[in-house]
């Protein structure tokens, strides 16, 4: 299920991919305590949303307004510092990665000894 996703290009990403981060964070939204991590289409490729935080790891984009609002809703406040031009794709995915392993870490089972 993971798909190569295309390099940024000197710290920026194509806009499909920022399009392509929104429906991540709209799928972690979604996401039901328990399942599989969600995937998203990204350029007809269907891709796990923590895979799309990855590829935005150091994207310099700023994050627009929308986007920001919902992270807001899901990502502590520490965790999205704005610079003095706003948040970038790089802090939101961060943030948005360790939800993703948090999650994931919450749905393995317990071993006791």
């Amino acid at each position: 299920m993971t798909s190569l996703l295309p390099p940024l290009y000197e710290g920026h990403a194509p806009i499909y991919l920022h399009n392509a981060f929104q429906d991540a964070v709209d799928a972690y939204e979604d996401w039901i305590a328990g399942t599989d991590e969600p995937a998203v289409d990204v350029n007809g490729k269907h891709t796990r949303i923590s895979v799309v935080f990855r590829r935005l790891w150091s994207c310099t984009d700023m994050v627009p307004m929308r986007t920001l609002d919902a992270l807001r809703d899901l990502v502590p406040d520490a965790w999205l510092q704005s610079g003095e031009s706003g948040t970038t794709y790089a802090q939101a995915a961060r943030a948005m990665r360790s939800l993703c392993e948090q999650r994931q870490r919450r749905k393995l089972p317990v071993v006791l000894p």
